[in-house]
């Protein structure tokens, strides 16, 4: 009878036990989990901004609707949104927006968006406002585009005083996180008012197709210089394995060469970058680095997140890595442009797209694949959907990032696109062809280390080339690009600079080149470069260390005997 009770007491204790650490194992699971999906947000303070919205207490979705109906407006408008999202994310957005409740209540008929180059937003902008046709929102692009518009007093203060359909915009920004990744989600003015908000976040890698890494065997990338190796020239120029794109064609890939030249320092990122460049196919575009990967023509591209992710549905063996603690995790913009004849519309579009009813719902589409910048998204029946980018936004949320600085990155930007063509695109061929040398010299052993390293040293450093402004000799440092920046938006200017670059280039790459076929030739004469000790040097190194054993014995066997 007792052996009974103690067996029922016994499994009676397990029981508690073993519901204890189910419940322990489900807390472990749902706490970060609603950690992150109520992350904190950001404690709405802006000039103008009170605690109680104008609509009180409606509940979601777009809350602020009926009030935004009751503010004058127009009917049966078109808005115009001037953008560098490509197709796939404006056509869905088109198709959704223009099917809510938003669009049909405020008298949104159709939305158009222009997909246009950086450098020519500014004039596009201008140019509408000048005609009476200005655009009204801009959307995507990356921080330094908007900061740059900004800058050119292009963008609407988000003041609700002054435009009361505002307040349905900041009611959105207020769910979202003060800052991802280390980075701000908005950009306040000196005025104290919003001036652009992020709609999605960005982080910036590589992609690798593992199934290329392993043919060529390969080492797996893990930061920006693994991608400058010699490992990854072996195959060159027959077989490119790396793939980058045209800096002036592709905001991502500009902002990730103004990452490479912050986090490991200006000389040192452009040493890193011209071996990338040598390393790599130079495409038109970003995205045809992504699908270069994805069909496996290179081992690796340097990629924005979602087109990483966009090529792992795709592709099995596609993998996005972000370089932790030498990239950055950013806001990619929304704004209202300064002179839109349709503000409540327009304030409409930029909540909508900030909204997890609305435009955050967007990027969890298996076609875009984008980090959302407002986690609430992930609470919805369409977030709960993808685990995967729940995952992602996780790691980016938290992620290692350098402390970026985008006033360095504007006062740059242009000069760095600039000397890139110049000296990394122009001459690509020669330099290709000289650093494949390099490098096929060094890893088959007909050149040492040491000779390796003053190889590398010739071909990236920076050259003397004639400053136009001022007749004297300088070379590309940090100052002159800063100086020079602005400057080249003169024709004159530019193609002078565009030509003593690349010459300038040019050179240097076919006298590095000369001074390693002089290497060959002393190996040839003095016998094989070695990077070890030689049969000789190991015996001769034997017999030393023997007499000296015997010596020391010797020594010790005296003081003994002594």
């Amino acid at each position: 009878m007792y052996s009974r009770v103690i067996r029922v007491e016994v499994l009676r204790a397990r029981a508690v036990v073993g519901l204890a650490a189910l419940m322990l194992a489900l807390s472990m699971l749902i706490l970060p989990l609603a950690s992150l999906r109520s992350a904190p947000t950001r404690s709405l303070v802006v000039a103008g901004a009170q605690n109680e919205w104008p609509w009180g207490n409606k509940p979601e979705p777009f809350p602020w609707l009926d009030y935004l109906k009751s503010l004058p407006h127009q009917e049966g408008v078109t808005l115009l949104v001037l953008t560098r999202h490509e197709s796939t994310i404006t056509e869905k957005a088109s198709r959704e927006f223009l099917d809510s409740d938003v669009a049909k209540e405020l008298g949104i008929k159709n939305i158009i968006f222009g997909r246009s180059p950086p450098v020519q937003w500014v004039d596009i902008i201008k140019s509408g406002i000048q005609r009476g046709r200005p655009i009204d929102v801009a959307w995507g692009g990356g921080p330094t585009l908007f900061n740059m518009l900004d800058d050119q007093g292009l963008l609407e203060p988000l003041n609700p005083q002054a435009q009361s359909a505002y307040y349905a915009v900041l009611y959105e920004a207020s769910k979202l996180p003060d800052r991802i990744g280390g980075a701000p989600t908005v950009k306040y003015g000196s005025d104290g008012y919003i001036h652009w908000i992020g709609a999605a976040v960005s982080s910036f890698g590589f992609t690798i197709n593992t199934s290329m890494i392993q043919k060529y065997e390969l080492p797996t990338p893990e930061t920006w210089d693994d991608l400058a190796k010699p490992e990854f020239a072996k195959y060159l120029p027959e077989k490119q394995l790396v793939g980058v794109a045209d800096p002036t064609k592709s905001t991502s890939n500009t902002r990730m060469y103004e990452i490479i030249l912050q986090a490991y320092g200006w000389e040192e990122g452009w040493k890193i970058l011209t071996l990338m460049a040598a390393n790599s196919h130079i495409y038109g575009g970003s995205s045809e680095v992504r699908d270069a990967v994805i069909r496996g023509d290179i081992a690796v591209g340097i990629t924005i997140d979602f087109y990483g992710y966009t090529a792992q549905q795709q592709s099995p063996y596609c993998k996005y890595i972000m370089p932790q603690g030498k990239t950055i995790v950013n806001a990619d913009p929304i704004a209202i442009i300064k002179g839109t004849n349709k503000p409540v519309q327009a304030a409409a579009f930029v909540a909508w797209v900030l909204s997890e009813y609305g435009g955050q719902q967007l990027w969890l589409d298996k076609d875009i694949n984008r980090l959302p910048i407002n986690p609430r998204v992930f609470n919805t029946s369409v977030g709960k959907q993808r685990p995967d980018l729940y995952e992602a936004f996780e790691t980016a949320l938290h992620a290692k990032s350098i402390n970026f600085s985008e006033t360095l990155a504007d006062e740059t930007e242009r000069a760095m696109q600039v000397y890139f063509v110049a000296t990394l695109i122009k001459p690509h061929d020669t330099l290709q062809a000289v650093w494949a040398s390099i490098a096929k010299a060094y890893l088959n052993g007909s050149i040492t280390k040491e000779q390796f390293e003053m190889l590398v040293e010739n071909l990236t450093a920076p050259f003397e080339f004639r400053d136009p402004l001022t007749g004297q000799n300088v070379t590309f440092t940090l100052e002159y690009a800063k100086t020079i920046n602005d400057k080249l938006g003169q024709p004159d200017i530019y193609q002078t600079l565009m030509n003593e670059w690349s010459d300038g280039a040019t050179k240097r790459y076919t006298d590095t080149l000369l001074l390693l076929k002089q290497m060959l030739k002393q190996g040839e004469q003095g016998g094989a470069a070695t990077s070890g000790p030689t049969e000789e040097s190991k015996g001769k190194t034997f017999i030393v260390i023997a007499v000296g054993i015997i010596l020391i014995a010797g020594i010790a066997y005296f003081l003994f005997k002594k």
